[in-house]
């Protein structure tokens, strides 16, 4: 019988400068941010728009989508920790007794921003989409994220391969002929690599969603890139769960579902009902 088993023990730190570690799932962030505004660029190209509202987006979507991430991960899922942490809620550092910060701030190290929640970023993608409509009067909100659709998806895999490397958002242990085992968290027993399970289901989401826009018929009919993307996008989220150990939140008081299946619900719905309305929208005008 064939076992295919992986020990890994990544080292998760890429560089060192300064006393200042860049993490490689720091790397998979700026890399998800980078070719977003690249796809975002080819879009408007593509469509003849004007490309000064380019790096207006882009600052206001890398602010509300950490933003947004950063607060869903106290939020939803770590409030009992951060409730007496509040100066690690959007600080790069966690409270170490025996560490000092550069040497100035005893009892703190500096760890990079290793919690950070999807549910949270797609709220804050909306509201940073609101925020920039209504600054710059440019197109409407279903336009915008239609397209945005597609450089998430394939950020959100980037950001599962980094959460791969850091060790983080772990799979159950494994009774099958599969599994990862990781070493550099002290382990002997494999688990499923739920990290790159999602990360797959993403890059497949982002195919499908790049096929779909070339196709005219679906770019002019606003809503229906969105409601395939949060169907398809939550559907993957709600799927992996089931491998996933649990990262607690609100399924103390919830239960049944995991918090992250509990978050994917009501995207789920706000799909179908984008994808019901152009339906019946089509259905009225023939």
């Amino acid at each position: 019988m064939l076992i295919y088993q992986i020990n890994w023990s990544p080292d998760e730190v890429l560089i060192e400068i300064l006393g200042f570690s860049i993490y490689v799932y720091s790397l998979m962030f700026i890399l998800a941010f980078f070719v977003g505004f690249k796809l975002f660029q080819s879009f408007f190209i593509k469509e003849n728009v004007d490309q000064k509202y380019l790096d207006p987006m882009l600052v206001y979507m890398v602010i509300s989508i950490f933003l947004g991430a950063r607060l869903g991960e106290v939020f939803f899922y770590q409030w009992g920790y951060y409730q007496n942490h509040l100066v690690e809620i959007l600080l790069p550092i966690q409270e170490s007794p025996n560490s000092s910060l550069l040497g100035l701030i005893d009892g703190y190290e500096f760890t990079g921003y290793r919690g950070l929640a999807s549910h949270g970023a797609a709220i804050g993608v909306f509201i940073g989409l609101y925020l920039f409509i209504k600054r710059y009067n440019f197109k409407n909100f279903l336009w915008i994220f239609d397209r945005l659709t597609i450089p998430i998806s394939i950020g959100g895999a980037f950001v599962r391969i980094g959460n791969f490397f850091n060790s983080e958002i772990l799979g159950k242990y494994t009774d099958s002929n599969w599994g990862i085992i990781f070493e550099n968290r002290g382990e002997t027993l494999p688990r499923h690599p739920a990290q790159l399970y999602e990360s797959l289901g993403y890059i497949i989401l982002f195919f499908i969603l790049y096929r779909l826009y070339q196709s005219q018929n679906v770019r002019d009919r606003q809503g229906i890139l969105s409601g395939y993307f949060l169907i398809g996008l939550c559907f993957i989220r709600f799927m992996v769960e089931f491998v996933k150990e649990s990262q607690g939140g609100i399924e103390s008081f919830l239960p049944g579902l995991s918090t992250g299946q509990w978050l994917s619900i009501p995207f789920i719905i706000l799909g179908l009902i984008l994808l019901l309305k152009k339906k019946g929208d089509i259905r009225s005008v023939n």
